[in-house]
């Protein structure tokens, strides 16, 4: 019974997954999710209460997993200026990844304060890969400048998932020359 549950619970999570990817936050209903998984709308209330529970289960699932990737593209090479590259351009990698996609269109919710803060600690994480770097590349604030970093990323991330007018490669480009060379390098 409990290896049923848990792949019934997966098996929700997945359809969470295409429902935010598909759509949005919009699409992310518990009637849709019965639909995707064929189970009763009620039965979906027996492993989620609510929506924001799905989000706070799919970013404790995935985001793990997407910073795991961002850290070690940067493990894999030498100097800092090589890992804050690194850093953009693996974020920017992962924006047609479903697990991406998900945490981008969960980023944008509204959510409830138990699911914001989760979703901010998993960011402060991922910011906190990078400050090692940018002190090596002689930031007297680097905890705030990968924050700001990290804003670069977000704004690249949201540009790309609009289908702005530039190409996806454009756009990791000019975020990298940012993170590295600021607006004036």
């Amino acid at each position: 019974m409990a290896e049923h549950r848990s792949m019934q619970r997966a098996a929700l999570l997945d359809a969470a997954r295409t429902l935010l990817s598909e759509g949005g936050t919009e699409a992310l209903t518990f009637p849709a999710l019965a639909e995707r998984t064929g189970l009763a709308r009620s039965s979906v209330y027996e492993y989620f209460r609510s929506r924001a529970s799905v989000v706070e289960e799919l970013c404790e699932a995935d985001f793990p997993v997407w910073a795991a990737e961002v850290e070690a593209a940067m493990a894999s090479l030498d100097g800092p200026a090589a890992k804050v590259e690194a850093y953009v351009r693996k974020q920017l990698e992962l924006v047609g990844d479903r697990r991406h996609r998900a945490v981008v269109a969960i980023s944008a919710s509204e959510l409830d304060a138990g699911a914001r803060e989760k979703i901010r600690a998993a960011h402060g994480g991922l910011v906190a890969m990078i400050v090692e770097a940018l002190g090596e590349l002689g930031h007297e604030q680097p905890r705030l400048a990968a924050m700001l970093l990290q804003g670069v990323v977000d704004a690249a991330v949201r540009r790309i998932e609009l289908g702005a007018a530039e190409d996806p490669a454009s756009i990791a480009e000019a975020a990298v020359a940012m993170a590295l060379h600021g607006v004036c390098g």
